[in-house]
């Protein structure tokens, strides 16, 4: 048995996604929440395969995730598929263009979510992560679950919670923690889980 979001039962799609995840090889994973709401750190994302394990978890587990996109790409038919996989058409202009307050609002909003953002920003490998998930956490008031996209131990979702307190340096470290051992699809291509540093420019809320 696949662990379940809180307040879900097992159903036909979600033991089928089990299975499928099984078939392959992965293990799906769901530290239990401490609350209806949180912004998913996901990481390592290397590839475009990641996808694929990172679907059949949220069928196998009835989590609330989501995502963010523009408005704009929610185009017919795109946007059907978009919408049926978690994607939110996100509108910058009613939060003055803003993005971490668009996105806030939306986590406000809703009754539970799991707001699932990959703050490598990129598959290729960078140098720091984007801390606007940090940012959305911190002022929804909400924990960032740390979730693994972990190709080694063929491990997916889920594996702890950061309370974010303001402390960026601390509260990576803690992220840090979660992530030792992950590898992704493409370990040349990860991306260290360190915020902006003030030479890039300090921490941004984008």
């Amino acid at each position: 048995m696949s662990p379940l979001w809180p307040g879900r039962q097992p159903t036909f799609g979600s033991r089928l996604a089990v299975w499928a995840l099984r078939l392959a090889g992965w293990e799906a994973v769901l530290a239990p929440p401490p609350g209806l709401k949180c912004v998913g750190a996901v990481a390592p994302h290397t590839h475009n395969a990641d996808f694929w394990p990172g679907i059949f978890w949220t069928w196998a587990t009835r989590a609330p995730a989501r995502f963010v996109a523009k408005r704009e790409l929610f185009f017919f038919p795109v946007g059907v598929f978009m919408r049926a996989v978690g994607g939110l058409a996100l509108d910058r202009r009613r939060s003055g263009g803003n993005f971490v307050d668009a996105v806030v609002g939306i986590i406000e909003r809703e009754e539970e979510i799991m707001l699932a953002i990959a703050p490598e920003g990129t598959r290729s490998r960078g140098d720091y992560w984007k801390t606007g998930f940090y940012y959305m956490a911190l002022e929804a008031k909400v924990p960032i679950a740390v979730t693994v996209l972990d190709w080694g131990r063929r491990r997916v979702g889920i594996v702890g919670y950061v309370t974010p307190t303001g402390n960026l340096e601390a509260d990576f470290a803690q992220i840090r923690e979660y992530l030792n051992g992950v590898r992704g699809h493409t370990p040349a291509n990860e991306t260290p889980a360190v915020p902006r540093p003030a030479a890039a420019g300090g921490p941004s809320r984008t």
